[in-house]
């Protein structure tokens, strides 16, 4: 099973990744390793996270969601 999740940082930003073990990758974006972005927003909570059979099938999701401006990403995930 992988993953697209949606970390709120400190800042008020997003950061948006793809993942098989979200609570492993999200301990490490806490710790502070693993992501240049989440090095310099810390990440408060997931807020939004999205599961798919595939890796190919997450990276391609993760790649549109990255694409959405911040108020399409605040509908999507309320």
């Amino acid at each position: 099973m992988w993953s697209i999740y949606i970390l709120l940082c400190e800042d008020g930003s997003f950061y948006t990744g793809s993942t098989n073990n979200v609570e492993k990758r999200l301990k490490n974006h806490l710790k502070g390793v693993g992501a240049r972005y989440t090095k310099s927003h810390k990440p408060v909570k997931l807020i939004y996270r999205e599961n798919f059979q595939t890796r190919s099938e997450a990276l391609k999701r993760e790649i549109e969601i990255k694409k959405l401006t911040k108020a399409e990403k605040e509908k999507l995930i309320k």
